[in-house]
């Protein structure tokens, strides 16, 4: 049997020993060196990424976790790289959700992202966690003309009117950007169509940047970069955007080294992108070996002709 017979009767087993060395072995390195493998941002990633970076010290900036656990694997790492840029720009974050299973997913990223690097914030002065409002668009609607009637009260039960970041707060308009994690309806693609649009050609259109599952992101690239402003696309983007902000935060705190937690979306990617090289050398492989018996088969059958 042929070198080439070989490879093609080769029991799949160990195509998939293989695939499981390609996603286990990136893993385990990263998490015993701390290495991280580049990233390369895409322009919706860096409009995202500088959109936030353009902002002012104390700027307001709402942040809606429209997204479940079911969906946190993707976009959790989103909603902290942002986190930590805001926190890093010294925004007035405002926290929000229109999906009834997100409020932990708000105070957790709250808690490890915002305030383990910042403890000197105050509650309801620098962060402020408006909690979860049913609806879907139909509060988008509302609170383009009147915010705290769609939230009268914090997620504590405090009044919004009592609370000094509220203060100045009237609609949508209020806040210096929107930014939109979201898993699906309502989303990103809501967010567009009831809160930025109508706003779009006014003297101060609302500025609004998103990260998306991969299966919701085709949808929403034909609105980048008029409604959108930018946006994250699945881990990938999570990780590009993740690999900037890592950048400016080393860059204002040099030597203090980076806790993993904030490589997590780069440590994601790298099982994928071996996953992917060793997919692509399968393809090129079987392929190979398909063109190379074809010519052999047709060498035998020419030669047997002649005979």
């Amino acid at each position: 049997m042929s070198f080439i017979d070989r490879l093609d009767a080769i029991d799949r087993r160990w195509i998939f020993a293989m695939m499981a060395c390609a996603v286990a072995i990136p893993i385990i390195v990263i998490g015993m060196t701390g290495v991280r493998f580049p990233e390369v941002p895409g322009p919706t990633s860096t409009a995202a990424f500088e959109a936030i970076e353009a902002l002012p010290d104390g700027a307001k900036v709402l942040f809606s976790f429209d997204f479940d656990p079911a969906s946190a694997g993707e976009l959790q790492p989103m909603a902290n790289a942002f986190m930590r840029h805001l926190g890093q720009k010294k925004a007035k974050v405002y926290c929000q959700t229109l999906w009834a299973p997100a409020p932990p997913l708000i105070e957790d990223t709250l808690k490890k992202c915002l305030l383990a690097r910042n403890p000197d914030l105050v509650y309801g002065v620098d962060y402020l966690n408006l909690g979860y409002q049913a609806g879907n668009e139909g509060v988008m609607k509302v609170i383009t003309t009147d915010y705290k009637q769609s939230f009268p009260t914090d997620a504590k039960g405090t009044r919004t009117s009592e609370i000094p970041m509220m203060q100045g707060i009237e609609n949508t308009s209020s806040f210096d950007l929107i930014v939109v994690v979201s898993a699906g309806y309502p989303g990103s693609k809501e967010w567009v169509q009831y809160v930025v649009s109508p706003t779009l050609g006014k003297e101060r259109p609302i500025q609004l940047v998103a990260g998306v599952t991969g299966v919701s992101a085709p949808q929403l690239v034909p609105y980048f970069p008029v409604q959108m402003k930018g946006m994250l696309a699945a881990i990938k983007g999570a990780a590009e955007y993740e690999f900037m902000v890592n950048e400016v935060i080393e860059a204002a705190n040099p030597g203090r080294p980076l806790p993993p937690a904030f490589m997590e979306a780069q440590r994601r990617m790298a099982p994928q992108l071996f996953g992917h090289l060793l997919m692509v050398g399968l393809i090129i492989v079987g392929n190979t070996i398909f063109f190379l018996k074809r010519r052999q088969s047709r060498r035998g059958g020419t030669m047997g002709a002649a005979a």
